[in-house]
């Protein structure tokens, strides 16, 4: 069981099997999400909030109001890629798998949770390293194809604050960190279902070549970024949830992301 008890796969294994777990166990669904907790670990979409240079932010526009016309409506437009967001493959991999084509099952899974946020209030270039994910592996055990690996930065703090979040130096060079080359490297080779961050983007400030995204992308994985704050998560014991829009051909979406947190994890 992975150092694992079985109260801890309860919740996963019973949302993935439908809320059928062995009979002897007697516990439904229902008594598993009574002592979950249930954390938005995302942002709510705004028409004031940071967005990548170049990218498209929240614009909406009323088309109707309770007052006037009996309802209230609006119309809205948004970047792929803005606010908390998944990237699919498709994003830069070419013939990829889009946003819609992701599997629904790879979208939930429990949350690897590696916590660099010391290391990054010392450099805000500050890159993932294998070490990192190594060094976490030690304490609760391998990662593997069923995971989703959430880096904790600490960066959700500067969230809404633009010049904050982009911390761009007079040159225009951004400084955030993220994820090296050489991790996200190791985690295509466990076959991670995906990579989520609390930064504008899985790799760090400064690259102007998106190394990393090229990789984990191109080998089938997805990532999630502009998280919120992840501090609530445990290293270990959360069980994730990732909803985008499925939009047809698309190259990511904005997301709702929320952790189911047991009860002897809180």
């Amino acid at each position: 069981m992975n150092r694992m008890s079985w109260k801890k796969l309860a919740l996963p294994l019973t949302l993935l099997l439908g809320g059928c777990i062995p009979a002897a166990g007697r516990l439904s669904l229902a008594d598993t999400m009574a002592g979950t907790r249930i954390v938005d670990i995302s942002h709510p979409l705004t028409e004031r909030m940071p967005v990548y240079p170049g990218g498209t932010p929240l614009s909406a526009t009323v088309m109707g109001t309770v007052e006037k016309d009996g309802y209230y409506i609006r119309k809205f437009t948004v970047g792929e890629h803005t606010g908390t967001h998944v990237d699919a493959p498709a994003h830069f991999a070419a013939g990829a798998k889009t946003v819609d084509q992701l599997p629904v099952e790879s979208l939930a899974g429990p949350a690897a949770v590696v916590d660099v946020s010391a290391k990054a209030a010392q450099n805000a270039d500050y890159e993932v390293t294998v070490e990192d994910i190594e060094a976490w592996e030690r304490q609760h055990g391998p990662l593997g194809p069923q995971h989703l690996v959430l880096i904790r930065t600490g960066w959700a703090s500067r969230w809404p604050d633009e010049e904050r979040y982009r911390n761009a130096d007079a040159s225009g060079v951004m400084h955030y960190p993220g994820v090296s080359l050489a991790a996200s490297q190791l985690l295509n080779t466990r076959q991670v279902r995906a990579i989520g961050i609390d930064t504008l983007s899985t790799d760090p400030g400064p690259s102007k070549t998106f190394e990393q995204h090229r990789h984990f992308l191109g080998g089938g994985g997805y990532h999630i970024e502009n998280l919120a704050d992840l501090s609530a998560l445990p290293a270990w014991g959360a069980y994730v949830v990732v909803q985008p829009v499925s939009v047809q051909g698309g190259s990511g979406s904005p997301a709702r992301v929320l952790a189911f947190i047991p009860q002897e994890n809180r």
